[in-house]
């Protein structure tokens, strides 16, 4: 309780920044599609918006030790929503493309202040606890900023200047807090072979994380928008997604703790296969949102999972590189699928990203299962508690997650499949 009082007013501020980025997250590309922009050009705004969260990932640590946190927050919050007002008033895609990239970067330096700042005030016994509250303030802003963007039609300026105004508040409670900023964040490496070489299925789970979820946040909305959804409907059809990826996280989590991770991984792939079918098949019918709620439970833990299968065999003190590279790795796939699949759904139909979500589980389901095909050098005793986590988050997240620590005590630990 002395922890969490110490940062009510970082959580607080990340609330409200958290329901701004929820609306603008949906705004986007709602606009772009009532704009008449094609379907591949709002992919390739969404690629440049996760290509900016990786560029925000790198360089934006050195901002921070140079001009602080408090600073850092409030400058980068003022760029989000000068961002967010310009997304409003240009309508070109040459400005969508810039705009969004700034976006990224703004909010993965946001991540990273809010994250590195929340480790400075966790004890050993409490960094778990705030970390999981972090998660669920994490994915009930954002669901409520799906919520909110049916203040007015997207047309208007209204949904847009509503999340300004809640990006704006969220610079007053860390600006008028009383607690000392944490010390200048350190370097974090990228070691993407160190992660294929601990475990090529959480690298492939990584990867598909990002395919697949980044791909829904960049291009759900668009696919509800074209198979006729109203606005209000557009906000439900990624509010149930959230949903059932939040509540199923922990769940499933637990499931993995009992049993071999590898296999938790393919049945979400072949749920989320199925999920995704269903999906496809049932807009217009009542049973539409039941679907798109079993796919997010089926593929946004992804993530999750993938970062505790490599976890489990994670060497002492590699956990934040390994962690690390699982995020990037996520934003990477992130950065790549929109690109296609946008194509695909401007020359075949929306229910292309679907159809393609679901080819994609069947591929990575297959590669698990030649995967189970091999001894795994971790046992089920040997494996880690499993921790809920997101993928909307920056490198810095990792140190606020106890199974670093819980493997810097346990010494070394063999490679996995």
């Amino acid at each position: 309780m002395k922890a969490l009082v110490a940062v009510t007013s970082l959580l607080l501020s990340t609330a409200l920044l958290l329901i701004g980025q929820g609306m603008q997250l949906t705004l986007v590309p709602l606009r772009a599609s009532d704009n008449g922009l094609s379907d591949f050009l709002i992919g390739v705004s969404a690629s440049c918006y996760f290509l900016g969260f990786i560029v925000g990932c790198i360089g934006i640590p050195a901002t921070i030790a140079r001009a602080g946190h408090i600073r850092s927050f409030s400058v980068l919050t003022a760029v989000m929503i000068s961002a967010v007002l310009c997304l409003e008033m240009l309508d070109g895609w040459p400005f969508l493309l810039g705009l969004r990239f700034l976006v990224g970067v703004a909010i993965s330096g946001l991540y990273t202040v809010i994250e590195s700042w929340l480790n400075s005030q966790a004890s050993a016994e409490s960094r778990g606890r705030i970390l999981s509250i972090y998660t669920f303030i994490l994915l009930a802003s954002i669901a409520l900023g799906q919520a909110l963007i049916n203040v007015g039609p997207v047309a208007s300026a209204t949904p847009f200047m509503l999340a300004a105004v809640f990006l704006a508040l969220a610079i007053i409670p860390v600006g008028l807090t009383r607690r000392m900023a944490p010390a200048p964040l350190e370097p974090r490496r990228i070691r993407f072979n160190l992660l294929y070489q601990r475990s090529r299925t959480a690298f492939a789970g990584a990867l598909l994380s990002g395919l697949v979820v980044g791909s829904f946040w960049s291009l759900g909305a668009v696919f509800a928008r074209g198979n006729g959804a109203s606005q209000s409907e557009v906000s439900w059809f990624i509010s149930a997604a959230i949903v059932g990826g939040a509540l199923l996280q922990y769940p499933i989590g637990l499931v993995s703790d009992r049993i071999d991770r590898r296999r938790v991984l393919l049945a979400l792939c072949l749920g989320g296969a199925a999920a995704s079918v269903a999906v496809a098949l049932s807009t217009g019918h009542a049973w539409h949102l039941p679907t798109v709620f079993l796919f997010g439970a089926m593929v946004m833990p992804l993530y999750a999972i993938s970062l505790a299968t490599a976890a489990d065999v994670a060497q002492s003190d590699e956990f934040v590189e390994i962690g690390t590279s699982v995020l990037l790795l996520n934003a990477l796939g992130a950065v790549s699928a929109p690109l296609f699949l946008g194509q695909l759904m401007s020359l075949l139909g929306p229910p292309m990203l679907f159809w393609s979500f679901a080819l994609l589980c069947l591929l990575f389901a297959a590669y698990v299962t030649r995967q189970l095909r091999d001894a795994r050098a971790v046992s089920v005793v040997q494996q880690v508690p499993f921790t809920a986590a997101s993928p909307d988050v920056a490198p810095a997240s990792f140190e606020l997650d106890p199974r670093g620590e819980e493997h810097a005590q346990a010494g070394e630990r063999p490679a996995d499949d």
